[in-house]
């Protein structure tokens, strides 16, 4: 299947929640590159909607994380350190056993099949070398187990605080160690989830996000030394 056209995404969604969707999609694809001011006029016409929609985007993107709005300058793509990224994955490795041990304790038998399925895709993803479709695979594999657990605070919060994070998991993937490494850890959570073990879960939870910032610091290492 192709990829839809901004002006798809646009009909089949609210305006500002597309737009916000769309101008994600080019921070991480690269289009619009860290530290790079964002034209909203020029965004508004790419997109065929006044600057209304585009300006509320941008809001919801710099509460994301992945914008910064400077006075009197203008919005600009978030350039995220190694450091900082280091104070959310701190934070992250906390939410993810908790995540681990709720999910031990409650999840369902159709949860359980769900995150097989992705798991499934996800091998299909690495056996044609896809980091693309594994890239979203991923997001949607962590959003499933997050939103299992069944407490809105806990979503939200987790979803906030990674956000800032996706253009280094993204390097991760390509440079950092793979993403067949990172599916065989997607495969032993389910597993560890499935034994009904809190504290297993938990662990395994732990870790995956551990090897997550490993993999972060190798890219970033690769990207210094001009490698990868």
């Amino acid at each position: 299947m192709t990829a839809p056209t901004p002006l798809q995404i646009l009909q089949a969604n609210s305006l500002p929640s597309a737009v916000q969707a769309e101008i994600e999609r080019m921070i991480l694809g690269g289009e619009l590159a860290p530290g790079q001011r964002i034209n909203e006029a020029a965004l508004a016409e790419r997109f065929g909607t006044s600057r209304g929609p585009v300006r509320e985007a941008l809001r919801a993107l710099e509460e994301c994380g992945l914008v910064r709005a400077e006075r009197n300058r203008g919005v600009f793509v978030k350039a995220v350190s190694v450091a900082e990224a280091d104070e959310v994955y701190d934070l992250r490795e906390v939410l993810d056993e908790l995540i681990g041990r709720r999910l031990a304790e409650r999840i369902t038998a159709e949860q359980l099949a769900a995150l097989r399925a992705l798991v499934a895709q996800m091998d299909v993803a690495t056996a044609h070398q896809d980091v693309a479709s594994y890239y979203d695979l991923n997001l949607r594999f962590h959003d499933a187990l997050v939103d299992s657990v069944g407490n809105r605070h806990l979503s939200a919060t987790y979803r906030r605080l990674t956000k800032e994070l996706l253009l280094f998991r993204l390097h991760g993937l390509q440079e950092g160690g793979g993403f067949a490494v990172s599916n065989a850890e997607h495969r032993a959570i389910v597993e560890a989830i499935a034994s009904r073990d809190p504290a297993r879960a938990g662990r395994v939870l732990r870790e995956h996000a551990i090897d997550s910032r490993a993999r972060m610091h190798k890219a970033a290492a690769l990207a210094r030394s001009g490698g990868g």
